[in-house]
């Protein structure tokens, strides 16, 4: 294991319109196999990016650079180049101008201050409204429109890919018991009118485009995964060689999978990805660990004994709070009373 550290902006203080920030150390997690069958282009590529779908990256976190990098993974800079290259072509990082590669925060175009309670982000919010020339009135007017407004009927959830959205409409329906459609972000950016009455939620990679094609009043909620660091462990702890299975409804979850798994897996053990289609393949054998999704879990804890199976939550506790808030609309005894 091998860690990388990366500064975590800690404050930032707007003085004379230029912002100054001090930051803090603390590691990013990136650990690649050279004996691995997976590249460590992909490798890389993939932890970075689960990396900030499960908010151990947070936007505008400035990333190693790449000589950086590969020198403290000890493999050549082009590869660190090419991963990053493909995480910019992704929309999930960005380079500005005189810094590093950074997290992109595209729901985020104006970034606050950190705040330590909300009474900070409120005087922040006040602060920043002023500087652009709005009143405490219009403010006001804004904020009480925003808050009074009828919640959410149903949830709108994107992804590319087809198994994502069959797992995302699982994970929420099971959770929150409310009505949940899905959709491919292209079909929503060509017919914005599909978001009317949703609350609509995207993976980090598709907010570029699902931001820019909704208005400002209807937020985009922002998918974050699970962590999936027991998942690892469970191999880390193994004492011989062993079989690793990872079987999915998803082609995104299985490449994720690889390659977040791929540094632990190694040459020591051997590892079979399975897409299935509802059905348990005749081919699977008896792995020592099966990882799955929820959609998977379900077919293999009624019809196996043998396997150790063990499922992955795609969508995190903390993002399912926030989704749960969001639908329930807001708390009207704490709402101001009408004048």
């Amino acid at each position: 294991m091998r860690d990388v550290t990366v500064p975590d902006v800690s404050q930032s203080l707007r003085l004379g319109g230029a912002v100054r920030r001090s930051t803090t150390a603390r590691t990013m997690r990136i650990n690649v196999s050279k004996e691995s069958e997976v590249s460590l282009r992909d490798q890389i590529a993939v932890q970075v990016e689960f990396l900030i779908a499960t908010r151990k990256l947070e936007a505008a976190e400035s990333l190693p650079s790449v000589r950086a990098l590969a020198t403290r993974l000890k493999i050549h800079h082009n590869t660190v180049s090419q991963a990053y290259r493909d995480l910019v072509e992704k929309g999930l990082l960005v380079r500005r101008r005189g810094s590093r590669l950074a997290v992109r925060s595209p729901e985020e175009p104006l970034t606050p201050t950190p705040a330590r309670d909300l009474d900070d982000l409120i005087n922040g919010t006040v602060h920043i409204a002023q500087q652009h020339g709005f009143t405490m009135q219009q403010l006001r007017h804004r904020v009480r429109a925003r808050l009074l407004a009828e919640p959410p009927d149903h949830i709108l959830a994107l992804s590319i890919d087809a198994g994502m959205r069959t797992l995302f409409r699982l994970e929420l329906t099971e959770s929150l018991h409310c009505p949940v459609e899905t959709c491919p972000p292209e079909k929503l950016v060509e017919n914005p009118g599909l978001a009317i009455g949703a609350l609509v939620l995207s993976p980090p990679g598709l907010m570029p485009q699902v931001v820019s094609a909704l208005p400002k009043d209807r937020p985009v909620v922002r998918i974050t995964y699970s962590l999936a660091d027991e998942h690892i462990a469970l191999v880390q702890n193994l004492q011989q060689s062993s079989v690793i299975a990872v079987a999915s409804i998803s082609e995104y979850f299985l490449r994720t999978a690889r390659g977040v798994l791929a540094p632990v897996v190694g040459r020591r053990h051997s590892m079979r990805e399975y897409l299935l289609d509802g059905r348990i393949p005749r081919g699977l054998g008896a792995p020592d660990i099966l990882f799955c999704d929820a959609m998977v879990y379900r077919l293999m804890r009624t019809r196996t004994r043998r396997i150790n199976v063990v499922p992955y939550q795609l969508i995190s506790a903390d993002c399912l709070a926030q989704v749960s808030s969001a639908m329930s609309g807001p708390d009207m005894e704490d709402a101001p009373a009408h004048s």
